[in-house]
């Protein structure tokens, strides 16, 4: 196993980090746990030198507000003095945090879910501009001052899913250890993106990568140009290799998160991990990448970046979000994904949808890329509804 330092707290941290969001379970209950196997395997990740477990307080939960099973799992897989061998990280649930009380009282009730006196990462779950403004608010930083001098956490860092600006804010607030981002080869330019990876590893933090395989998505039901390239290549690799070394190639990166749910997927991820340096792709290589992201983005039907310079919209439709749902459709759909994809569109509210638009042409004027916002919601609304 390769190891990094995380950042200015100067630990020694396993390339690959064990994602404890998608184990194996039971009868596809999210909720239960197959803990035979789901132990098994984080047992012999362990075994091989992966030292950084990540997990949070609604991780195989029910989605009722309640704490998930994937922090007590824990607690019952790290006996027999596993718990010694690892850093566990888990995060503050911050949408929950209603007062400076609720942030102890999470913490205390997960330190006890945990089985362990203290968090060695502890993460503010899922940063945007608001839930950041709420908790800013309310004290989160001396919660995490004392928190820190107290020994209940070792090192404070966050998660985040926003723009760009609003990461840049949150990391010059705090003298944060460490954050979590989403990057992968086709997020160089999504929320933090490669801009926020270099910024906050300037600035001595960590950096913790999540969906480095983008949920799935970039390894498995591939559409046939992507197969393709990665076929046509003279380095065999399988696209879950590609995509890891991608992020790996990267030298800001401390940590990548994944998570595993089969033997297989351990045993291929750990193998990869301790081959995979920073600044280790050939030329050779990174043009196979940048062919594959060419296949991908060819694909895409609306040069949106999600700026929100169009919102509000007069009418109520959330404009970034059906051109989001179009694109993924665009990118991913092959006949195993198009039912799931068209269902992501169905997640928007009818109030948001594309059908909803009046014509008004006030996006179109705010728009920076001169996109025809009306004309492509028409498009949108012919494909899904």
């Amino acid at each position: 196993m390769l190891y990094r330092t995380l950042g200015k707290t100067n630990e020694k941290v396993s390339a690959l980090g064990f994602g404890c969001m998608r184990l194996p379970i039971i009868d596809g209950d999210g909720s239960k746990i197959d803990d035979e196997k789901a132990i098994e395997m984080l047992h012999h990740a362990i075994d091989q030198g992966v030292n950084y477990i990540d997990t949070a307080y609604p991780y195989h939960g029910t989605g009722m507000g309640k704490g998930g099973e994937s922090e007590p799992f824990l607690s019952r897989a790290l006996k027999d003095g596993y718990r010694d061998k690892v850093n566990i990280a888990t995060k503050l649930p911050s949408w929950m945090i209603k007062t400076r009380e609720d942030m102890d009282k999470y913490l205390n009730e997960q330190l006890k879910r945990l089985g362990t006196d203290r968090i060695d990462f502890y993460l503010l779950h899922a940063l945007g501009k608001d839930t950041w403004e709420n908790l800013k608010n309310l004290g989160v930083t001396e919660f995490l001052d004392s928190a820190i001098k107290d020994g209940r956490i070792r090192y404070a860092g966050f998660s985040f899913h926003d723009k760009l600006e609003v990461f840049k804010e949150i990391v010059d607030y705090y003298d944060w250890s460490f954050c979590q981002i989403q990057y992968n080869y086709l997020d160089e330019e999504f929320q933090a993106g490669t801009e926020g990876l270099q910024y906050a590893a300037n600035k001595g933090l960590g950096v913790v990568i999540m969906e480095p395989l983008r949920g799935g998505r970039i390894v498995r039901n591939l559409p046939e140009s992507v197969v393709n390239t990665f076929d046509n290549a003279d380095i065999k690799r399988s696209p879950a290799e590609w995509a890891l070394r991608w992020v790996w190639n990267h030298p800001e990166v401390s940590v990548v998160l994944s998570g595993m749910n089969t033997m297989d997927n351990v045993v291929e991820n750990v193998r990869v991990a301790s081959e995979a340096l920073p600044n280790s792709l050939t030329e050779k290589e990174v043009e196979i990448m940048d062919n594959v992201k060419k296949s991908f983005k060819e694909r895409i039907k609306v040069n949106c970046t999600g700026c929100e310079y169009c919102m509000p919209c007069p009418a109520g439709v959330n404009i970034p979000r059906n051109f989001s749902c179009y694109n993924e459709y665009s990118i991913f759909v092959t006949p195993a994904t198009e039912k799931e994809l068209k269902e992501r569109y169905n997640s928007i509210s009818e109030a948001e949808r594309a059908d909803k638009c009046v014509e008004c042409g006030k996006c179109e004027s705010h728009c920076p890329q001169a996109i025809k916002i009306r004309e492509e919601l028409k498009n949108v609304t012919a494909l899904f509804v």
